[in-house]
């Protein structure tokens, strides 16, 4: 082993450094705090649990995430995790049991066996928020307006959402009567937007002129908010329950366009993100000059079930590595004092002081000057008159 192999990181794993830490940091505060201002209470699960709570009920592409370990203990499976959600829904079914809704949040990281997207971080810091215990459109709202407060407590000057509903295509598979080996198939092409392949599938799988019609029109659904109206149109001839779907999107349009007149809202009824675990409204939050999903979140309701505590569900996380690379701020820099050093115990106590009112304070070693320190220190503490003072460098 060379010396460059024993500093050298995995691909997609990286140190974070203390500018760009301080700014992390700061994102985080500052979401944990809104969040609390919101009503959402913290908590930190570990890191680290078993699979068997882990992975409930999320699908084959979480799984996939998901590093495994054995646990030395016991023999058995655990996973590092590669989302915070389900842990937040174990604490909510199983250890608080609580009545009526409950808010909570977390901040923290999380882990995963490749990137998401090229160049992307496998070790990301994610915020988020998840609504328990209310199953009504008001829930929704209020979840997807704190995402939008989220983008701008941390300085995203564009807000762009997406914003779908997963039971307009379940319910269409069904009444098509697909078998889970082709509601797969279909789902994999319209995640490839491929049309003409789309229209060539549902020619061979579908009986149904109108329910062939009415696949085929899914994937073309996406734009600005008449495409719901023209969704209206397009899928007449579906089950009502599909077009209650559109009367949510409707309404919580109402609400969003009212609140953040500035975001910019699209539509996509083929956008199916986390649909093996998600049960409604799915949204998305994307940002200029970066490829991937900054946010995400949904409803995903009766997650609880195998805790023995089915629940209503509703939240997102945010991205704060992806945020940073994006707002590109400069870290403020509250300077700091260096203090020479001494034995002097008075000197202590100054310091000690200084610190207290919310100083940085630097001590210097025997022989050290301020040029030393690695620090910004633009003030010193000096010795004057019999009494230690701060002076500017």
């Amino acid at each position: 082993m060379t010396y460059a192999d024993r500093w050298l990181l995995p691909d997609g794993v990286e140190d974070i450094l203390p500018e760009k830490a301080e700014r992390i940091e700061s994102l985080r505060r500052r979401l944990i705090d809104l969040y609390r201002h919101w009503g959402y209470e913290l908590v930190i699960p570990p890191l680290i649990e078993y699979t068997e709570s882990l992975l409930i009920g999320l699908g084959r592409d979480i799984d996939l995430m998901t590093f495994k370990v054995t646990d030395q203990l016991t023999g058995r499976t655990m996973g590092i995790r590669a989302d915070i959600s389900p842990q937040a829904a174990r604490i909510d079914a199983h250890s608080l049991k609580r009545r009526g809704p409950n808010r909570l949040c977390y901040a923290g990281h999380v882990l995963y066996t490749k990137p998401k997207s090229p160049l992307g971080t496998r070790s990301p810091i994610q915020a988020g928020v998840e609504l328990y215990g209310e199953a009504s459109i008001h829930a929704d709202i209020e979840v997807i307006s704190l995402l939008l407060a989220s983008l701008e407590e941390c300085g995203l000057q564009q807000l762009n959402i997406d914003l779908g509903h997963v039971e307009v295509y379940r319910l269409l598979a069904a009444e098509a009567g697909l078998d889970r080996a082709q509601e797969q198939d279909f789902f994999d092409l319209l995640q490839s937007k491929a049309t003409a392949d789309i229209n060539a599938w549902v020619d061979r799988n579908v009986e149904s002129s109108e329910l062939a019609a009415m696949l085929k029109a899914l994937p073309t659904l996406a734009g600005s908010r008449s495409i719901l109206a023209e969704a209206r149109v397009r899928l007449a001839q579906a089950p009502a329950t599909v077009l209650a779907a559109l009367d949510t999107l409707e309404a919580i349009a109402d609400v969003l366009e009212v609140r953040f007149p500035q975001a910019r809202l699209y539509f996509d009824l083929s956008e199916l993100r986390g649909y093996n675990y998600h049960t409604g409204v799915v949204f998305a939050a994307f940002a200029p000059g970066y490829g991937a999903a900054i946010a995400n979140g949904g409803r995903y309701d009766h997650v609880g079930e195998v805790f023995g505590n089915a629940r209503s569900a509703t939240g997102f996380n945010v991205d704060i590595t992806a945020i940073d690379g994006l707002v590109k701020t400069t870290s403020q820099k509250d300077g700091a004092i260096f203090a020479p050093a001494t034995d002097d115990g008075a000197q202590w106590t100054v310091v000690n002081r200084l610190r207290g009112e919310g100083e940085i304070v630097v001590c210097g070693f025997e022989g050290q000057s301020v040029e030393d320190v690695n620090a910004d220190c633009d003030r010193q503490l000096v010795f004057e008159a019999g009494e230690y003072r701060v002076r500017s460098l």
